[in-house]
């Protein structure tokens, strides 16, 4: 199922808040807040038999300190591949946040009091605020430091796919991925460089780099259908194991 082609274009403005600083005096309304309620009911999920749900709340009810409004709190319930059914669906919604002129930061390492919710578990949260000016997201996105694209991408590339896919935010910025491109087939895998996982403990590297996977799955989807690439995708169950390279995706291109 086709996303919300204006998410698109989100992808070029959107930007990471790691601190909701001179952002201005702009609040998010109670009316915003139930518009992003009843988005988050509209985007298309990896896996349609998972339930999931959002919560927002406040942000002191959190121990996420970042200078934001308010917390969205993101769950679901436990089943295979949920983590990157819950950074599809998430990233969505960063998007679409963006598009309001909302900011965003993945916050990994924040909890909550509630950890579940309506028979669900806690998952990760995006922390959000009212931005007052637009110029204050990104101008340049191809200045944010990411991986090269041979370090990402093997294979013929993609026009107007390879070179965006590669700015999908991901935790603590590991960029957790590669794709092959293989005649007429594109296979996407988590992928953990030996030795290397930046300032994540070491025990919830694979669990972030698993929401990770979703959202660049939810980039990439973007980036085929903005090109007009039509495509089937198969998705493999990634168990979380330690390997260097987990298949998490096969697309054939049609």
């Amino acid at each position: 199922m086709n996303m919300n082609k204006e998410l698109y274009d989100m992808i070029l403005k959107r930007k990471s808040f790691h601190l909701f600083r001179n952002v201005g005096n702009h609040n998010i309304s109670i009316d915003e807040i139930e518009k992003i309620k009843q988005m988050y009911e509209t985007f298309v999920p990896l896996y349609p038999d998972i339930k999931t749900t959002i919560k927002i709340v406040a942000a002191n009810e959190t121990t996420c300190k970042r200078g934001q409004q308010f917390c969205i709190l993101l769950y679901s319930e436990k089943k295979d591949n949920y983590l990157q059914n819950i950074g599809y669906l998430g990233e969505q919604l960063d998007l679409y946040l963006v598009s309001q002129n909302i900011g965003t930061l993945w916050f990994g390492i924040g909890k909550t009091d509630e950890p579940s919710f309506e028979g669900l578990d806690f998952v990760i949260m995006i922390a959000m605020s009212k931005i007052d000016d637009e110029k204050k997201f990104r101008k340049d996105m191809f200045k944010s430091k990411r991986k090269t694209m041979d370090e990402i991408w093997q294979g013929e590339l993609i026009s107007g796919v390879s070179e965006i896919v590669r700015f999908a935010p991901s935790a603590c910025n590991t960029q957790p991925w590669i794709v092959e491109h293989v005649d007429n087939k594109l296979y996407v895998y988590r992928y953990k460089k030996p030795g290397k996982r930046g300032i994540m403990p070491a025990d919830k590297v694979v669990f972030y780099n698993q929401i990770d996977m979703g959202i660049f799955l939810c980039f990439l989807d973007l980036c085929l259908q903005h090109t007009k690439n039509s495509y089937e995708v198969t998705l493999f169950i990634d168990n979380g194991s330690q390997e260097e390279k987990i298949m998490n995706a096969e697309y054939k291109l049609l």
